[in-house]
């Protein structure tokens, strides 16, 4: 709320003047005087297209004069502090530079973003964390994904688009028709956001705050992207639109890879963000009506429709694993667990996050390649744990039921003797026990080519699908554990017959007055490299001559082994080093084991996507 505040008012205070009349040029060369061929062939470099574009560029004493925030003057030395005053405050528009009509540049695509995140957000009723409660006291997110980049990335739309204009390179507005947008444009951003965040008390997955949706961050990063798009995207390049809300996009993806938002977050914050940019917009163009614009929208008159994409979407399919005593590498080790014994990982909504482009050699056929990056988040970690906790071996309950089952003949009373003095002296052997959830995301990675194809419908209106094949590669997700205790010196008495143990006897039980403090994969799940096949079908809406938006549902699929390594006894190697030969000898290894399914995975996505086309 306070980083809202303070930019509004850094804004607001700085475009007040805009309310305050022009101020008349000093000065300027007239319009005769301009650039002519010769003179322009002097300049090394060449010239900026806005300086070409309205052919306004002066001419004094014969020589191109230099641009200081949209001023001729002969020599930068030459710009006094009144001139600059004067021109920095000015709302006088260049010739020839159409002025904008309300609602005229709306495109409303934030609405439908914003429901979306309505639309998903009942996902994470299903996901609780349980934090430090009665059931899970020793279970935890600690995640490896820690980055405060995002803090920053939040402001790179306003510091690229002032940056650009203190360095002289003229966007559609002036100064104070820029700043007087930009205030209301985070105004309205922060006014949406912080009524809904402090009405819904949404808790952050985290368990944090009761504030999580919609994302700040993430409304604050594509506010800045809308401005840096309407102010150098539509009028300069199109590739200052794909960077701001490239980054924008990013921002939210770090939210949710930070554990600090939902994804239902995310989408609800960034069509807040775009709707609130626009609408900044729509009011400055009541406001101001045709004062303190600078120059046109380009216009792109290529119909092939070659583009270049960000997109953001909520994947489906694929979301959940069963594995079992079945589907363990080794065979023998299935002895070591009961018939019953599963492990099961479900899976929230996968965020997805793609840049794809494609050439088109007509209005029809192209050749082109996408880059998705697929997070699926573990649903009920802390269950899922606790399955696995309760299934590994105890030290005590394993003697036990060696010792009973190895001496027939002792009776009731001395084995309950025997195992209350055992349990007494292997206290201690874990003193402390936590379980940290290091990443709850099971990461896919995938690289495709294709051809692509378009039909359109009008002239604003197209029809899109794909034909794709490709490589997924998988970032696995990681369960630590954290133990720390006493280290015993056991004593034991075995015998065998016929490579069977026949009577075990615990002979003593000590301390060595040493510790250990260990961590370690407890468990770890991840999948192999594989071929992946994808089609989709979009609907493109072009709002303007060279920019897009896409509604889109793609499908894509793939064949993986997904391995599970779990890895419950390494604490006992280290806490009871000298029975690890007894382990041995009763078949277990007490080394990891290893679970492999083969599954077919298919998956759905759907989301939208900002595009250029060039």
């Amino acid at each position: 709320m306070k980083n809202y505040l303070i930019l509004f008012l850094m804004m607001l205070s700085a475009s007040v003047t805009a309310f305050a009349g022009e101020v008349a040029f000093d000065d300027v060369a007239t319009p005769s005087d301009t650039l002519t061929s010769d003179a322009e062939a002097a300049i090394p470099f060449g010239l900026p297209d806005s300086l070409t574009a309205h052919s306004t560029m002066p001419i004094i004493d014969g020589q191109p004069a230099f641009y200081a925030f949209g001023r001729a003057e002969e020599n930068p030395s030459r710009v006094s502090a009144t001139s600059f005053k004067k021109k920095f405050f000015s709302m006088e528009s260049n010739p020839g530079v159409k002025p904008y009509r309300f609602m005229d540049d709306m495109t409303f695509v934030g609405v439908p973003l914003f429901i979306a995140g309505i639309a998903i957000k009942g996902e994470k009723a299903s996901f609780r964390q349980n934090y430090n409660d009665e059931l899970h006291p020793n279970t935890r997110l600690i995640t490896k994904f820690k980055t405060k980049i995002d803090d920053y990335t939040q402001y790179f739309g306003p510091a690229m688009t002032v940056g650009l204009k203190l360095g002289g390179y003229e966007g559609r507005s002036t100064w104070p028709r820029l700043l007087a947008t930009a205030a209301m444009s985070y105004g309205t951003m922060a006014i949406l956001v912080n009524s809904i965040k402090y009405t819904a008390s949404e808790m952050r997955p985290d368990g944090s705050t009761a504030n999580s949706w919609p994302s700040g961050h993430t409304a604050t990063s594509f506010v800045g992207a809308t401005i840096l798009h309407k102010e150098y995207g539509l009028t300069r390049s199109p590739w200052f639109s794909v960077l701001g809300y490239g980054v924008a996009t990013a921002t939210g993806v770090m939210r949710v890879l930070n554990n600090r938002h939902w994804v239902s977050d995310v989408l609800s914050g960034a069509g807040i963000g775009i709707l609130s940019g626009e609408l900044g917009y729509a009011l400055s163009d009541v406001f101001f009506k045709g004062r303190g614009l600078l120059r046109n929208d380009l216009l792109h008159e290529n119909e092939k429709p070659s583009f270049f994409s960000i997109s953001m979407g909520v994947g489906l399919g694929g979301k959940s694993m069963e594995f079992g005593p079945q589907d363990l590498r080794y065979e023998l080790d299935q002895y070591d667990f009961a018939t019953n014994f599963k492990m099961k990982a479900k899976f929230r909504a996968a965020t997805t996050v793609d840049a794809e482009g494609a050439y088109f050699f007509n209005k029809y056929v192209g050749v082109g390649g996408r880059f998705r990056v697929r997070a699926m988040s573990i649903k009920s970690w802390s269950d899922f744990v606790e399955q696995s906790r309760q299934s590994k071996i105890s030290l005590i309950n394993d003697l036990a039921f060696i010792i009973r089952a190895t001496n027939p003949t002792m009776s009731d009373a001395e084995y309950e003797a025997k195992i209350a003095s055992l349990r007494g002296n292997l206290a201690g052997i874990v003193k402390n026990e936590q379980v940290n959830i290091v990443s709850d995301h099971l990461t896919e990675f995938s690289a495709s080519v294709g051809m692509f194809f378009n039909l359109p419908l009008s002239k604003r209106f197209s029809l899109g699908t794909k034909a794709l094949i490709g490589r997924s590669m998988t970032q696995e997700l990681d369960i630590n554990a954290q133990f720390s205790g006493d280290i015993k010196d056991v004593g034991y008495v075995m015998e065998v017959t016929d490579g069977q143990p026949t009577r075990l006897d615990i002979t003593h039980c000590n301390s060595t007055g040493e510790t250990y403090n260990l961590e370690w994969d407890y468990i770890t799940l991840g999948g192999n490299n594989t071929t992946t096949f994808g089609t989709g079908l979009s609907l493109t809406y072009r709002y303007k001559s060279n920019f897009l938006w896409k509604v889109f549902i793609d499908y894509d699929y793939t064949r993986k082994d997904y391995t599970l390594t779990y890895d419950p006894y390494r604490h006992l190697k280290y806490a009871t080093p000298n029975l690890e030969s007894l382990y041995y000898a009763l078949g277990t290894e007490m080394e990891p084991y290893e679970f492999i399914i083969k599954k077919d995975t298919h998956f759905f996505t759907i989301g939208a996507s900002f595009a250029v086309n060039f």
